[in-house]
């Protein structure tokens, strides 16, 4: 026997009526989930806003990435926290700033910063940046990051999308950027590590190439900068194989320690399987 204790008629009419009620502000018994009403990240190298938590995330909640060091033996890092839809940190609205230090010495890229973003119901948000190879860490906490006017989030959008264009320009252009420094620094390290197992004249070749580079990743065109990167990548493959060549290692054959420096690789915490979340974004976190 049907339980006909419940009309489905009274059900979706009250229902409805909640629902009435909810959006004309007269049911006040209702939990509604609040979010955060612009993406919040941090200023990256280069000055790009990377972010950790998008806008319109449900809070509360928690979100962690790894970074790491821009230079070598750079033993502290400023941590820059932006909110905001533009590309660059400048362009966005700056919530606060500090520093982490006491970092052992060490190349580039090979610290492991994590960084956590923590906005818990009343929309307090904790950021954190710890070391995780001592342990050291650093906070800040910051009110109202998710208490914005109306006004003021439809403003920053309404600016976000009118500079778009241009925006994604220097973003791409400082993309470019990023991406030859982090080529010279492997061109360099390789040319070290070579000893005589490449040409003299080779190592000239690249140490131009360089040169080359180095010159066009100070000015602000993107076509030359690409052009050279590629020119200067295609020569270490070349010397790559020499190198390989004289070792006799099997055609084929794995290697490790290959670079990928310059190239997007952060990892939000559980997204990827262990090994590849213990795998720093190179040359991010600015001193």
């Amino acid at each position: 026997e049907p339980n006909k204790s419940v009309n489905p008629d009274e059900v979706v009419a009250i229902g409805a009526a909640i629902q009435a009620g909810v959006l004309g502000g007269e049911v006040k018994d209702v939990l509604l989930l609040d979010v955060t009403p612009l993406t919040l990240g941090i200023e990256t190298l280069g000055g790009v806003a990377t972010p950790i938590i998008d806008r319109n995330t449900t809070i509360p909640t928690k979100r962690s990435q790894v970074f790491s060091t821009a230079a070598d033996n750079q033993t502290q890092v400023e941590i820059h926290i932006v909110q905001g839809e533009r590309p660059m940190a400048q362009d966005n609205k700056s919530l606060g700033r500090f520093i982490l230090d006491g970092i052992p010495p060490a190349p580039r890229g090979v610290p492991q910063i994590e960084v956590t973003f923590d906005i818990d119901a009343s929309g307090l948000l904790s950021v954190t940046a710890k070391d995780k190879a001592t342990g050291r860490e650093q906070s800040i906490k910051i009110t109202g990051s998710t208490g914005l006017k109306k006004e003021e989030v439809e403003e920053m959008t309404k600016q976000a999308e009118l500079h778009a264009e241009e925006d994604a320009k220097k973003k791409d252009l400082t993309e470019a950027k990023n991406a030859a420094d982090a080529l010279i620094f492997t061109a360099e390290k390789s040319l070290k590590d070579a000893g005589d197992k490449v040409k003299e004249e080779d190592k000239k070749g690249i140490g131009e190439l360089i040169k080359q580079l180095r010159e066009e990743a100070g000015k602000d065109d993107k076509s030359a900068i690409e052009s050279k990167t590629r020119e200067l990548s295609d020569a270490l493959q070349k010397i790559g194989s020499q190198m390989y060549g004289s070792t006799g290692s099997p055609q084929g054959q794995g290697t490790e320690g290959q670079s990928d420096a310059g190239t997007e690789d952060v990892k939000e915490k559980g997204s990827k399987n262990k090994k590849d979340e213990e795998k720093p974004e190179e040359g991010e976190v600015v001193n």
